[in-house]
């Protein structure tokens, strides 16, 4: 099919994520994606500074990767993990219990299926113990889109609203203090103090406390001060509550460190991860837990029909062992001076808010919503993908970026701020 064909049948049945039918912003053809660029049907390519919703970490079309998922089509493609098993998945299980210091790799579809199965572990943990199934956590956060994920999502400000009335109820603290405060500020020290007594009147009822560590990603793209995770794992201790840290954007390098917790340096009980698993080749999460929580939960009533799939394990497995050769915590580090240095004009910009940057992650935040189709115009003409929302106009480049290709996209998002 040639581009008008593709856009002309996309109109008529595709229904895109976040969009009403029809969509109120046009679909890009894509015909080719290679390194950290697009190449769209029209002939423009652009950089990527999505990584594809902050998954395709190596950049695309990479040559491990590829050989990895050829080599395991040969053998298979898939088999069911009930009652079975195979190389792929057990090494990768292997490889990420040694990464994150958890026992137990329960290995799933979907990054919101990851927390779907967090929650359902917590719960489980809890049944036979006090029968406890409320969860705590902040305002602000995102943890996917089914409905035990939307419930734990901002009930106010996220994008679960509509269904509020049929969630199920748990307990909010307020925003965390922004990432970057002195340790001895006062803001710190009353907000650790709310939290520790919102815990307290809950402890009776709390089976699990979820964040997202430092990073609240979908929720707002705000940092927030390593101290408040840390005292949440000392309040789920003092009160014998378990710590899911949902480490499904923050996972692999994303903010500096391999993972949001070690900002903190603390372990969770129960940790959620997917998007660059697989350096976004294939769809494909896990929630990982220690073996006092598995115990506890005894059997888990959860079975994904394609929990393990040969092809999404055998990549992931590529993906991370690139990761581990490649110097990620220096490509990072560029990153985030890059953008420090790029964003930092958007400051005096009348409609903007707020600059910040963490890692390989940049966020310029307005004042107003933006309109959508306007500012991808104005960063595609400057060779940039970007999909902004809310009042969020924000980058997560691809590891595999260089300065050059930094600094476009950083001038992208400056020019997008001159016209809110």
């Amino acid at each position: 099919m040639d581009a008008d064909e593709i856009l002309r049948l996309d109109l008529r049945h595709v229904w895109h994520p976040y969009a009403a039918v029809p969509a109120g912003v046009p679909a890009h053809v894509v015909c080719r994606a290679e390194g950290v660029r697009l190449t769209l049907a029209d002939g423009r390519e652009l950089v990527d500074g999505m990584s594809s919703w902050w998954a395709a970490v190596h950049g695309y079309n990479h040559p491990r990767l590829n050989e990895a998922l050829r080599g395991q089509l040969d053998d298979m493609a898939h088999v069911m993990f009930g009652g079975l098993t195979h190389e792929p998945a057990v090494r990768l299980a292997r490889t990420l219990a040694g990464m994150t210091g958890m026992d137990r790799v329960f290995l799933a579809d979907s990054g919101s299926v990851a927390v779907e199965i967090a929650i359902k572990m917590a719960i489980q943990h809890d049944a036979g113990h006090r029968g406890r199934s409320t969860l705590l956590t902040v305002r602000g956060g995102y943890h996917g889109d089914t409905f035990g994920a939307m419930s734990v999502c901002d009930p106010v400000n996220g994008m679960h609203h509509l269904f509020s009335g049929v969630l199920p109820r748990h307990v909010f603290a307020p925003r965390p203090p922004a990432y970057g405060l002195d340790d001895d500020d006062p803001r710190l020290a009353a907000y650790l103090d709310e939290l520790s007594a919102l815990v307290a009147a809950h402890a009776d009822e709390l089976a699990a406390i979820i964040v997202e560590p430092v990073v609240q990603g979908a929720g707002g793209m705000r940092f927030y001060h390593p101290a408040c995770l840390r005292r949440l794992r000392e309040l789920a201790d003092e009160h014998d509550v378990l710590l899911i840290a949902d480490e499904i954007a923050t996972g692999f390098g994303r903010t500096g460190e391999l993972f949001g917790c070690d900002h903190a340096g603390i372990r969770p009980d129960i940790m959620c991860v997917g998007k660059a698993l697989t350096g976004g080749y294939l769809s494909l999460a896990a929630t990982l837990c220690t073996e006092r929580v598995a115990a506890r939960v005894g059997v888990l009533m959860h079975g994904p029909t394609f929990m393990g799939n040969p092809l999404a394990a055998a990549v992931a497995n590529a993906s991370l062992d690139l990761l581990a050769e490649r110097p990620w915590r220096a490509e990072v580090a560029q990153i985030e001076a890059g953008l420090v240095a790029g964003l930092a004009e958007a400051r005096d910009a009348p409609g903007v808010k707020d600059v910040r940057v963490l890692g390989a992650i940049g966020v310029i935040e307005t004042h107003r919503p933006v309109d959508v189709a306007k500012i991808q115009d104005i960063v595609m003409a400057r060779g940039v993908w970007l999909r902004p929302f809310g009042t969020l106009i924000y980058a997560m480049p691809p590891y595999a970026c260089t300065p050059e290709d930094v600094d476009r996209i950083a001038a992208a998002m400056v020019a997008a701020s001159g016209v809110l």
